[in-house]
């Protein structure tokens, strides 16, 4: 703590005092809401919506709704919200970041702002990170907005169309961050404004907000549609690489380690995370592939797999990446150790491990629709979250979200004891100490939860503690089908558990052991079916008598094990708690502080250590000189043990590698939400002009000034300066056939000399006027409406991916205008409204002409276009963050396959629209 700080107390402190009176209000409403019936707490809904509507703020009704949430959690879940948890409410009203500890129950702390903005009717967001979380949050808080007289939603994976715009018209919806963002893509790719299902982002409360917010941030929202093949050119790069040498290095701008590139073919960068081609290696590429010039643009497609090849060997290492699990390349999420099934590395790297490793190689996909979950948040008119880790990413919440960290403080004071570091110069030495430790505690009885980086060092120190005889569990990438019960049984005495990183887990390791989990064994073991196991625990209203029932037989059984548990749980207490061992430090400090925070829950005691090596990779990669110079003097000295005694200023040093990853990171995070801004302005005006589209009932008006527009835009473009040098031709060209004659728009020398451009475009609009009246005639005005309709957003969509792919290569090659000196995202903005220009110009053409010319051979086959199943994705990140690819997008065929296409291009429909919409092909 500085000086200042000690004098002026924190920026927490600050803002909790500010905000005291409010919490004094709302607790001195106890005793009013105490006396009220239950008739009379339900009708407060109603009283404070009629206060709002006589002009009152929501922070003048704020006392009166939060003294009502807390009054009706007490009598409906028997849960009383603490005075540190109404603090925490009222942060989270203001639209900012509560870091409140681990089992400091944030879940009920939510409930209080999401009932108040709630009032307003416009609808509140509560984000969690998993569908479990979401629904058991969704069933048990909607209790207390129920007795309030308020409805509450749920969105979670397969789940119809009708129950989404259902639960989204509810007045608090619970659901997964993913699930939010791909409904407003697919609300974004709908074809009808009966498909559309969210009603506008007005207030959200983001749980975890650090997992979701930064960690998952790094990678976009993909819905796409198919791609191309390309397999056998990964094979085939895979085929070269597997000959090719390499060398890897600290930092390639290191030129003393920068040497020997005609001894391999391509270096690996480790601190940047990056390979490239040595001379060498590209001759032997142009060898294998019979080319030239890898470098020539006719080559970029080799170049490409390459590179993504030499990748996939060079940086990406299997069991801490990846898994390879039933013939599947499975990414393992380096922030929770979780598999992540289903998301793809971006740009090809994920089929050039799928090479690498020989399994299937999958097919590339077509981005439908993206947004970063950054622009996404960003759409919510307010936006708040709660975390138990969030201090030291506040920078970045600040400045990409305007949003800043409040510290709440811990409801019984924290006693945990968090040890300095422990320092070894070897990690073979590292490893033995932490198994020493393990064995000191584990003789002791107390339970030892220990942390790792990666699946790899997690089987690692298992080995090693069956060599010493130590009974243990292991949750990794690998084990994690057992996740509840390893992690419900980590806290008993004498458990000892090695675990991958432990963010998102969704559980408290309880000391003693897990009354609930242990219920559940038990009813597990007299035959009670798991589907209504899983119901044991839900909060929801139900008649139905098996689950009342089985919460009966489970409410017994947790209560007879609670009693049970509660002489090991103080027994664990007296040994010190759970023992927290982080087996090196993580590249983020915010991933560490989740490692510590399983340990002193409530007041708990418990105990934590880090040990590090100076061969660990955040002290090699990214320690300064002054860590060469300490490693050197402790090799001289012949140190040996724990060195971190010796070298006070080793705990700095550690701590300004993490920050200087942080910032790197950060960096990387800002600098592709930069790029994205740019495509964020246009996809926004293209969504708000589908909006238009789908909501507008009549088109026709639209429809006839696109027309005209586009007839301006050709006559501006071949009709310039003096009349008599008009080419004339041209402009007729675009128009012969379609919309005019041969004898059409053509002049004497004397007629063309006294023409105007005006003249022109009065001529053409005539032309399609009359062409546009007889097309809804022919075709019926009520169908024509639909017609017109789809065949606009046909393009708009078509377009839109054709510009999503054109900005994916501009960005590519924005990195080069550095080396002009000129600034990349400057150059990517101004050619990138250019082609967005471009785009927009081509939509008004290509809807007028199929307007004017579309034929419907079959009207009755032709229908409004439904959404189908539609598949979508996240993409892990890639060490460039590109375009991620996913799953294809299907929706429902209308037209045979070689029937001609509704939309009017002329094609046979499954050369048309079907492709776009993964139908026939």
């Amino acid at each position: 703590m500085g000086l200042l700080e000690k004098m002026f107390g924190s920026y927490s402190q600050g803002q909790i005092k500010k905000i005291m009176g409010k919490v004094s209000a709302v607790e001195a409403l106890a005793d009013k809401y105490k006396g009220m019936s239950d008739d009379d707490m339900r009708r407060t809904s109603d009283i404070l919506k009629a206060r709002l509507a006589e002009g009152e703020t929501l922070d003048d009704i704020l006392p009166d709704a939060f003294a009502a949430v807390v009054e009706a959690a007490d009598r409906v879940l028997g849960k009383r919200p603490f005075h540190v948890q109404i603090i925490g409410g009222v942060i989270l009203h203001q639209g900012r970041i509560a870091e409140m500890k681990t089992g400091e129950g944030k879940t009920l702390v939510a409930t209080m702002p999401a009932y108040l903005n709630a009032l307003t009717g416009k609808g509140v967001h509560v984000v969690t990170v998993n569908d479990y979380l979401a629904r058991r949050d969704s069933e048990e808080m909607g209790r207390v907005y129920a007795f309030l007289g308020l409805t509450t939603g749920l969105i979670v994976k397969e789940m119809s169309h009708a129950e989404r715009r259902q639960n989204y018209l509810c007045d608090i919806t619970y659901g997964t961050n993913s699930e939010f963002g791909f409904d407003y893509l697919r609300d974004n790719i709908a074809v009808h404004r009966t498909q559309l299902i969210q009603r506008g982002h007005n207030f959200a409360i983001v749980d975890e907000v650090d997992s979701i917010l930064i960690d998952e941030a790094r990678t976009p929202l993909i819905i796409s549609g198919p791609g191309k093949d390309s397999s056998e050119l990964y094979l085939k790069a895979d085929a070269l690489t597997r000959t090719l040498s390499k060398k890897v290095i600290k930092e390639i701008n290191n030129k003393e380690e920068n040497t020997g590139d005609g001894e391999y073919d391509y270096i690996v960068d480790e601190k940047a995370n990056n390979a490239v081609l040595t001379p060498r290696g590209i001759k032997k590429v142009e060898s294998w592939f019979g080319i030239e010039n890898l470098n020539d643009a006719d080559n970029a497609r080799i170049a490409h797999h390459m590179n993504q090849a030499i990748h996939a060997y060079g940086c990406k290492e299997r069991d801490v990446d990846y898994v390879v699990k039933d013939n599947k390349v499975i990414i393992v999420d380096q922030f929770t150790g979780r598999l992540m099934p289903g998301r793809q590395y971006s740009n090809g790297l994920h089929q050039a491990i799928e090479a690498k490793e020989r399994v299937s190689v999958n097919k590339e996909s077509r981005v439908v629709a993206t947004i970063t979950l950054q622009n996404f948040f960003r759409l919510y008119s307010k936006l708040s979250g709660m975390t138990g880790t969030a201090l030291t990413e506040e920078e970045e919440f600040r400045e990409i979200y305007g949003l800043d960290v409040v510290e709440i403080p811990t409801n019984k004071p924290m006693i945990r004891d968090d040890t300095n570091d422990r320092v070894y110069l070897t990690v073979e030495d590292k490893y033995k100490a932490i198994v020493e430790l393990v064995k000191e505690c584990n003789g002791m009885g107390q339970p030892v939860l220990v942390g790792t980086v990666s699946v790899e060092k997690s089987e690692i120190l298992s080995k090693m503690l069956k060599k010493n005889g130590i009974k243990h569990n292991v949750l990794n990438a690998k084990h994690h089908e057992r996740e509840a019960e390893i992690v419900a049984r980590a806290g008993e005495e004498g458990a000892v558990t090695i675990a991958t990183n432990m963010a998102g887990r969704g559980t408290d390791i309880m000391l003693g052991g897990n009354p609930e989990y242990l219920a559940k064994c038990e009813m597990r073991k007299e035959g009670i079916p798991e589907e209504l196991i899983t119901e044991c625990t839900g909060t929801a209203h139900t008649s139905d008598a098996q689950i009342l029932e089985v919460r009966q037989k489970f409410s017994e059984l947790y209560a007879k094990y609670k009693a049970d548990i509660a002489p090991n749980a103080q027994k664990v207490r007296d040994l010190g708690g759970l023992y927290i061992i982080g087996s090196e430090r993580h590249e983020s400090r915010r991933v560490d502080n989740q490692l510590r925070g399983r340990s002193g829950r409530q007041g708990d005691p418990g105990r934590s250590t880090f040990f590090i090596s100076l061969e660990d990779d955040l002290m090699r990669l990214f320690g300064d000189n002054r860590m060469e110079n300490v490693k050197n003097m402790a090799v001289r000295m012949g140190a040996e043990g724990d060195i971190s005694g010796n070298f006070k200023v080793l705990s700095n040093l550690i701590e300004n590698a993490q920050k200087k990853i942080e910032s790197m990171n950060f960096r990387s995070r800002k600098n592709v939400l930069t790029y994205d801004d740019v495509l964020n302005e246009q996809r926004k005006l293209i969504y708000k002009q589908r909006g238009e589209v789908l909501s507008d009932a009549d088109l026709s008006g639209a429809i006839r000034n696109m027309i005209a527009s586009s007839i301006e835009d050709n006559v501006a473009l071949f009709c310039q300066g003096d009349p008599e040098y008009w080419n004339l031709s041209s402009l007729r060209e675009i128009y012969r056939g379609w919309l005019i004659g041969d004898g059409d728009l053509t002049y004497s020398a004397d007629e063309q000399k006294k023409l105007k451009a005006d003249d022109v475009v009065e001529e053409l609009c005539g032309f399609a006027a009359d062409k546009y009246d007889a097309q809804k005639e022919k075709i019926g005005e009520e169908l024509f409406g639909d017609v017109e309709r789809n065949i606009l957003l046909h393009f708009v969509d078509e377009r839109w991916l054709d510009h999503i792919d054109a900005m994916d290569s501009l960005k590519q090659s924005a990195g080069l205008q550095a080396y002009a000196q000129r600034d990349p995202v400057t150059e990517y903005r101004i050619v990138g409204n250019e082609m967005f220009n471009d785009m927009l110009a081509s939509i008004k053409s290509e809807t007028a002409k199929a307007v004017l010319t579309v034929s419907l051979k079959r009207p009755e086959a032709f229908e409004r276009r439904e959404v189908g199943a539609v598949r979508e994705g996240r993409a892990a990140p890639s060490q460039n963050a590109k375009k991620p690819v996913q799953a294809p997008i299907r929706r429902s065929a209308e037209p045979g396959p070689n029937e001609p296409c509704p939309c009017g291009s002329g094609k046979k429909y499954k050369k048309c629209c079907a492709l776009k919409k993964g139908g026939q092909s």
